[in-house]
């Protein structure tokens, strides 16, 4: 079932306007108009120009890029505008990655930093034996990953590490959350590697030695500088604080996947523990945060008379009896009392 996503009561995420300000530069080289492919994409909604320093609603985001390859007439045109942009600091995280030490400081910053970018990520380095993963998951309500944002954002972000390290980076591994599509050759021409499809993550693949290589650009000052910058930034972004973040991420994924506190924590970056005195700092626990989106959304639901088994599936309840229970706590009463009587 696809989620309203105006069913929820936390506040919208928003990302930066930087990609868009990169998309449109690549628009243009491949001949596309920019405020003509917008026009369409949005069905002729005025947009705001994408200025420096200026947030947009996140979820608005895949408007564009499903409706990107109509327009374009370009079955892989995220590959192609990944390929043409060209990446150049345009806000405090892209200004800390030239700056860092080595390719471990910049991507520690791109972690730790990301919500700058957007609420929507979950971004994360893995490393196991001698091999490092970028995880760069990029979420909205209702919908999957979208195939042309993330190829698209596969390249830029190859791209961005390459001019971070002394000796380039070369991908030795590509994995995408979406299906393969039919041809895959502009794959392996563009990315250097057939990437593997329907994985449980968006995520780059290369060795953890890498991690070690001295950046070309390194400046510890100014690191510093842009470092508290960046905290600060950070702090003002309401919107993309944990709380909003948990319960979007719980909107994402309940009723498709296990939405326990672990598969939580681990999409946030943080351990179990971790996240559970984060949160208690807030005043919050994840059960409260999890109980509080099931009760909206299946209020949501029986308002617009969907049928009680769906919604207590797409609430993330296997068999009606424990929603039943559920729905009495919430409610005190059963949610066929609750539909009779609103």
């Amino acid at each position: 079932m696809n989620n309203d996503p105006h069913n929820s009561m936390a506040s919208a995420l928003t990302h930066s306007s930087t990609l868009r300000r990169l998309l449109y530069e690549a628009l243009a080289t491949l001949g596309l108009d920019p405020t003509d492919t917008y026009r369409q994409a949005y069905q002729g909604a005025v947009l705001a120009p994408p200025l420096l320093n200026a947030r947009e609603d996140h979820d608005n985001a895949p408007r564009f890029w499903q409706a990107l390859e109509g327009i374009s007439g370009d079955v892989n045109i995220g590959l192609h505008l990944g390929a043409v942009m060209q990446p150049r600091p345009l806000d405090v995280v892209g200004y800390l990655l030239l700056a860092s030490r080595d390719l471990a400081q910049a991507l520690e910053s791109f972690v730790r930093f990301q919500h700058i970018l957007s609420g929507g990520f979950a971004a994360r380095l893995e490393c196991e034996g001698e091999q490092a993963r970028l995880i760069f998951d990029l979420n909205y309500r209702g919908v999957g990953s979208l195939r042309q944002q993330m190829e698209c954002l596969a390249l830029l972000l190859q791209k961005m590490l390459a001019s971070v390290s002394e000796d380039g980076f070369a991908l030795h591994g590509i994995d995408f959350r979406h299906p393969a599509p039919r041809q895959l050759s502009e794959h392996r021409r563009l990315l250097g590697v057939q990437p593997r499809f329907a994985q449980a993550h968006d995520a780059l693949v290369f060795p953890r030695a890498w991690l070690g290589r001295p950046s070309r650009s390194a400046n510890p000052r100014l690191f510093a500088m842009l470092w508290a910058q960046a905290e600060v930034e950070l702090a003002e972004l309401e919107e993309n604080q944990l709380l909003n973040r948990v319960r979007y991420w719980l909107e994402v994924n309940l009723g498709v996947r296990l939405c326990d506190l672990a598969h939580c924590a681990k999409a946030l970056g943080y351990s179990a523990g971790g996240l559970q005195r984060a949160l208690a700092q807030q005043q919050q626990s994840f059960r409260q945060l999890h109980d509080e989106v099931r009760r909206l959304r299946a209020q949501s639901l029986l308002d617009r008379g969907v049928p009680i088994r769906e919604v207590a599936r797409a609430c993330g309840f296997a068999e009606l009896s424990p929603f039943y229970r559920a729905f009495r706590r919430w409610q005190g009463d059963t949610p066929q009392g609750y539909r009779t009587s609103g």
